[in-house]
């Protein structure tokens, strides 16, 4: 199960998260854990450049791309090789609807869309769809045979 996406900025601001499966209790220990990388190995990295950390039995991968941080956080099923398709379809899906690697403004800017994005990609701790076009006509709301 995909217990965790979370997006934050490079000072560990938490700008979007979608918890499944953990209990609310739970959500502020992850949340902290996963900000605490962000100051231990983030602050440095290069655009792309991907992390893998485990913690309790779950898997963490995480990477920086413009200004925004991206974690994705699995356990069971979701290793990190697969936690690895869940990350690069949620990083080149953010980079398509802001057209480039965002910036914090930008990604609030375009919280709506990458809110619907997520939704496409991560739906109730699985992961849904990885292509992006099809992402794209899903977030417009047209039929899937229309081109």
């Amino acid at each position: 199960m995909i217990l965790c996406v979370l997006f934050s900025n490079r000072a560990g601001n938490v700008l979007l998260e979608r918890f499944h499966g953990l209990p609310a209790e739970e959500r502020l220990h992850w949340r902290s854990f996963l900000v605490k990388l962000v100051g231990e190995n983030l602050k440095t990295a290069r655009d792309d450049e991907v992390f893998v950390a485990s913690h309790k039995s779950v898997f963490i991968v995480y990477t920086v791309t413009g200004d925004i941080c991206v974690f994705a956080v699995g356990k069971d099923l979701y290793d990190e090789l697969a936690l690895m398709e869940v990350l690069n379809t949620v990083t080149s899906s953010v980079k398509d609807v802001c057209k480039k690697a965002p910036s914090e403004r930008l990604f609030l800017e375009k919280y709506g869309k990458i809110c619907l994005c997520l939704d496409e990609i991560v739906s109730q701790g699985s992961l849904e769809h990885t292509d992006k076009d099809r992402i794209r006509r899903l977030n417009r709301l047209k039929p899937l045979a229309e081109s």
